[in-house]
């Protein structure tokens, strides 16, 4: 007995100095960026002609990691990571839509892994950089952990992904905003550190573009993204207060305002459903998104199109001097990202 008792008893200490190991590495290595972080800065940009019509895609590839095959075990599934083979393959089906979009002035990518064990290192904005050349391109972090410890039986571990910005012109300014809040400690050490990018663009009328890539929070129960939201509507009301253009794009991992699940769509995803309150900005702000075509599908089991709960959270904000013209999500029935690419066809207004 005092054997069998003392084996336990080594193995309950291990396992405490293990995760006290991973406290203080999560603690000394803790990503933790300013509000504010200049990703880029050009002297003389040149200037966007005013009145121009400009294309764009917004898309999360989901690291490549979450195809069709694919559950997630913070979604109600089991799985952790798919196969290198698999990742390998997803990104290189996601390279191929892209470079068949490259005619897009504006690309807005979210989680694209840098170096992260989820997709067996790969730098995947670099790949996407090569394919997208004739596109400048800028990129923010916003999920840099050393180690991710869960789940405890097999591991995360290392994550290094952000939001990826590929535009046909040359910005005057790329700056990283950090989202406010997070979660306590010690779990916010392991989350991701959301914010937005924004690309800054001068147009020959004396404005400003701002081209805004987002990804907001999912899995809180709805305080996180109330404190971005507050956030991000000061910072667009201060920049349409100057005359600016304003261009949101991304994952907001909430649906627009008023929007109402079509009868075509009985699988809609309600378990965490969550809108943007209509009365969020004055009126003239367009939300700018396709109702009719799923952006986003539920991961608690693979995917099977009769049975897999979808939403609709991928979409633009457009400034009242923005116009929208066209948008469509492109379905791809979700074969190499939990997302959808969702293009779009818009205005600056002249005189707006």
């Amino acid at each position: 007995m005092n054997i069998l008792l003392k084996c336990l008893l080594s193995v309950v200490l291990v396992i405490a100095l293990a995760l006290l190991a991973i406290i203080v590495l999560g603690t000394i290595t803790n990503y933790r960026p300013d509000e504010k972080t200049i990703i880029d800065e050009t002297a003389n940009p040149g200037a966007i002609p005013a009145g121009s019509e400009l294309s764009m895609l917004i898309w999360n590839i989901g690291y490549c990691g979450l195809g069709a095959d694919m559950d997630f075990f913070y979604d109600g599934g089991t799985m952790v990571r798919t196969t290198k083979d698999n990742v390998r393959r997803n990104l290189e089906k996601v390279l191929n839509y892209l470079e068949q979009n490259k005619v897009n002035d504006f690309l807005l990518l979210q989680e694209v892994d840098r170096g992260s064990r989820r997709s067996y290192s790969l730098d995947e904005f670099n790949s996407i950089s090569n394919v997208l050349n004739s596109h400048k391109a800028n990129f923010a972090v916003n999920y840099d952990v050393k180690f991710v410890p869960l789940p405890f039986t097999s591991p995360l571990g290392k994550v290094l992904s952000g939001l990826g910005t590929f535009g046909r012109f040359e910005p005057k300014s790329s700056v990283r905003f950090s989202f406010p809040g997070n979660y306590g400690w010690p779990k916010g050490m392991f989350m991701l550190d959301r914010c937005f990018l924004v690309n800054r663009y001068d147009v020959s009328d004396g404005k400003e573009l701002l081209v805004i890539n987002t990804h907001n929070s999912a899995y809180d129960d709805g305080s996180l993204r109330k404190g971005q939201m507050d956030y991000l509507k000061k910072f667009l009301l201060h920049e349409y207060g100057k005359g600016n253009y304003i261009i949101v794009g991304g994952d907001w991992n909430q649906c627009p305002p008023g929007f109402t699940p079509p009868p075509h769509m009985p699988l809609f995803d309600m378990k965490n459903f969550s809108l943007i309150k209509k009365d969020y900005l004055p009126s003239g702000w367009t939300w700018f998104f396709d109702g009719n075509t799923p952006s986003n599908r539920r991961l608690q089991a693979p995917y099977h199109r009769d049975k897999s709960p979808v939403t609709v959270i991928d979409f633009y904000l457009l400034s009242p001097n923005v116009e929208g013209i066209f948008n469509k999500t492109a379905d791809l029935d979700f074969q190499n990202s939990d997302h959808q690419p969702v293009l779009a066809r818009v205005k600056l207004k002249e005189n707006g």
